[in-house]
């Protein structure tokens, strides 16, 4: 019998991918496409995308605003709204080139922009809280944009279509970081559009996930109570909001966010030593409307480093494995032989054991 391509769900479907330089050495693009790309049979073309860090180092003080039009009347509205509470350093449209695949391409934006002083100093926020309004605001009350992108220093880009035809529209071998992510979408509750795509961003958080979140609502209504804004109906966009709350407003550190969202059954806790029994009880009591059940892999990206992590019972993959000062994790281990055949170390994280990955200059400062 002939299975026409995208004809069935794949129940593990959804590729993740990812790639640092410890020491900070910015590298193409170019070879987060190669390994998403080997991939290809886990989306369905109908979502991929990008994180990039370090690729702005000429605006890595300001904040790089990617956003999404649905056509130019909507952009002057944003951009009115931009204006009146940032100085807005330099805008340009993000470079593409046609691609055949990419079809119904929005309006698509860069701004980088820092909170306007007066703004920033009568709204009584810091400085980073401002920008999450700011973007909250936006999203929720301009019709028809979307930003998708406000970190410093660090950009998404993603689109309806397979990730590799995604790489080539955005050019994205045109660029050079010191991280990048990469996602392959095979939706199954929600549609295909270009917001809906991995990865999605918060400040210079960025989350991209294989798995499907059977405690969705609950996270929700959770998250919700603290000022967030789910809007886009899908559980990436939830454990965005759940990693930024608990690492830049509660300051726990990746360990912790584990324990919280990837939690231990409690006959686990109950066989730990006390002091590490302890920890994980208060963290399972005090937050535990933000563990997240069903299966998943998720790579979180923020400014100077990387998190792996499984569900606690691990149902999806994936892979860890070190070349001198470079690391990669994807969801096969094709997805890391293509572009290091000769490695140093490879191996299989635990379900819920967070593998975390930072620059040796940010190792250096902790």
């Amino acid at each position: 019998m002939l299975i026409k391509e995208g004809s069935i769900r794949i129940p593990s479907g959804c590729a993740v991918s990812a790639i640092i330089d410890r020491s900070k050495k910015r590298f193409s693009g170019e070879a987060i496409i190669r390994s998403i790309s080997v991939m290809h049979e886990r989306s369905n073309g109908l979502g991929g995308g990008f994180a990039a860090y370090g690729i702005y180092p000429e605006y890595k003080d300001y904040y790089a605003f990617h956003i999404f039009y649905e056509n130019a009347e909507v952009k002057k509205n944003c951009e009115l709204f931009l204006d009146d509470n940032f100085d807005i350093i330099n805008l340009s449209k993000i470079p593409t080139q046609k691609v055949s695949e990419i079809v119904d391409e929005p309006l698509i934006w860069r701004y980088f922009v820092i909170p306007h002083p007066t703004k920033l100093k009568a709204s009584q926020l810091d400085e980073r809280e401002f920008v999450v309004k700011a973007v909250f605001k936006i999203n929720t009350t301009i019709k028809g944009a979307y930003v998708f992108s406000s970190g410093k220093n660090m950009g998404v880009f993603k689109a309806v279509g397979f990730p590799e035809d995604v790489g080539r529209f955005y050019k994205l071998d045109e660029y050079e970081g010191h991280c990048f992510t990469a996602h392959g979408r095979y939706p199954t509750n929600t549609p295909g559009w270009w917001g809906g795509a991995h990865p999605f961003a918060l400040l210079d958080y960025s989350v991209i996930h294989n798995g499907e979140i059977s405690s969705y609502d609950a996270n929700r209504r959770s998250i919700e109570m603290y000022g967030y804004k789910c809007t886009l109906l899908t559980d990436t966009e939830v454990i965005t909001y759940i990693i930024d709350y608990l690492h830049r407003k509660m300051e726990l550190d990746f360990n912790e966010i584990a324990a919280v969202i990837a939690a231990p059954f409690w006959q686990t806790i109950a066989r730990m030593p006390e002091d590490e029994r302890k920890e994980h009880e208060y963290l399972r009591n005090v937050f535990s409307s933000l563990l997240i059940t069903g299966p998943f892999s998720i790579i979180v990206g923020f400014q100077d480093g990387v998190v792996a992590l499984n569900d606690r019972l691990k149902l999806r993959s994936m892979v860890v494995a070190e070349k001198d000062d470079l690391v990669y994790v994807a969801s096969e281990e094709s997805a890391i032989r293509i572009i290091e055949p000769t490695l140093d170390k490879i191996w299989y994280p635990k379900g819920g054991e967070a593998v975390i990955i930072k620059t040796k200059e940010e190792s250096k400062s902790k």
